[in-house]
């Protein structure tokens, strides 16, 4: 992932937004899922997303060529 973290957040992706947030999400140590060391349902889905937007980005560069 591109260190974006430099930037403005409007300047910064929303790819790198949704993993960032991800990420401190799974940080953060009074979170019970952290303490217990399960999985984090939101983080996971925010992972997904960023996921299905670089597949859809890439789907469509595919198309443009």
């Amino acid at each position: 992932m591109k260190d974006e973290s430099h930037l403005p957040v409007v300047e910064q992706s929303l790819v790198f937004r949704l993993r960032k947030r991800a990420e401190i999400r799974r940080n953060i140590k009074d979170r019970k899922s952290v303490q217990e060391g399960s999985a984090d349902r939101i983080a996971d889905l925010l992972e997904e997303a960023a996921n299905e937007i670089v597949r859809l980005q890439i789907e469509n560069s595919n198309y443009d060529e």
